[in-house]
């Protein structure tokens, strides 16, 4: 059911009555709108209809706000255009999951789809005062936590230890379940995988479902983390298998996204693992040797997509035969 717009439901979420067109936000920002769409696409929003009516006051001071930071010179045009991208896939990503959340609220909740616009603007009233405190609060700390960590590192390239952890068989599985169960299955995964990665030091750098990526600055430190993820799902009633890759070498880290020949190196052993097995290359291999909290076996020489050849190492713990 389409959520009509009389029903003042994008005001409820905006909390503000919308009143200009892109032409009347741009001139009171003192720009062309050329200038103004392209900030908006870069944030990703829409081109709307020049006589559209769909701007409010925020986006007048966000429009500014953008302005003045490239003015002032903490920006120049490029890297604000760069700023206002990763805020956008950020908050595109935020803003879905937690409208799904809330129609899950109102299915649970026996809400009949006539009476949703009217449940939703409830909603928006309800919670978006303390989703905007709490957006705030946890993205300051998650800044302060990464300008500590760059402050003194060339971020063109940095040395990592990356994982990739990857559910066996997972394409086949999504097709004998219901939507509903592969929802939960996915839920569980990413959440229990998230709290892994962070409670053992390092940081998820993003999720697709069926597979988690993550850095560390220390070998040993990912590789807890890959022990942790298979033996904690491998509790887990009806849950995949996991495998898992480690690499460990110079990674470009860019807009919140590692790349680079250590990534992929990760992610293809993920691909070579067997079902509850952890493969490392040889440097996160040496990295780890002498360290009694893990026990390294060499394997044979594998042949490794656009890498070549390598021989890499499973990594267990010490009593594991």
């Amino acid at each position: 059911m389409a959520l009509e717009d009389d029903d003042g439901l994008r005001e409820a979420f905006l909390r503000e009555p919308r009143r200009y067109t892109s032409h009347q936000v741009a001139e009171m920002a003192g720009v062309p709108v050329y200038r103004a769409r392209r900030l908006w696409r870069a944030l990703g929003f829409a081109n709307v209809a020049d006589d559209a009516v769909e701007f409010t006051e925020s986006d007048v001071e966000a429009l500014k706000t953008m302005l003045r930071m490239v003015s002032s010179g903490a920006y120049d045009d490029e890297h604000m255009l760069l700023i206002a991208r990763s805020i956008g896939r950020a908050t595109a990503r935020l803003a879905e999951s937690q409208a799904e959340v809330g129609v899950e609220s109102l299915d649970q909740a026996g809400v009949p789809l006539a009476e949703r616009p009217r449940a939703w603007r409830r909603r928006a009233e309800q919670v978006v005062p303390d989703l905007a405190r709490l957006l705030v609060y946890a993205w300051q700390r998650q800044l302060a936590a990464a300008a500590g960590r760059m402050a003194d590192q060339d971020m063109s390239s940095v040395r990592l230890a990356v994982g990739f952890a990857d559910l066996v068989a997972f394409t086949r599985l999504s097709r004998q379940i219901t939507p509903g169960e592969l929802s939960r299955l996915i839920d569980g995964f990413e959440g229990r995988s998230a709290d892994i990665v962070t409670s053992s030091g390092g940081r998820v750098v993003k999720t697709l479902g069926d597979s988690v990526l993550f850095v560390a600055d220390k070998a040993h430190l990912a590789a807890e983390i890959a022990l942790r993820l298979i033996e904690t799902h491998a509790r887990i009633k009806d849950m995949p298998e996991l495998r898992v890759g480690l690499a460990s070498g110079q990674v470009i880290w860019r807009m919140g996204d590692v790349f680079g020949t250590t990534v992929n190196l990760a992610s293809r052993l993920t691909a070579l693992s067997l079902p509850g097995t952890i493969l490392a290359d040889p440097e996160m291999a040496e990295e780890l040797e002498g360290d009694r909290a893990f026990r390294l076996r060499p394997v044979n020489r594998l042949s490794v997509r656009g890498l070549g050849e390598l021989a890499p190492f499973t990594v267990t713990r010490p009593e594991a035969t």
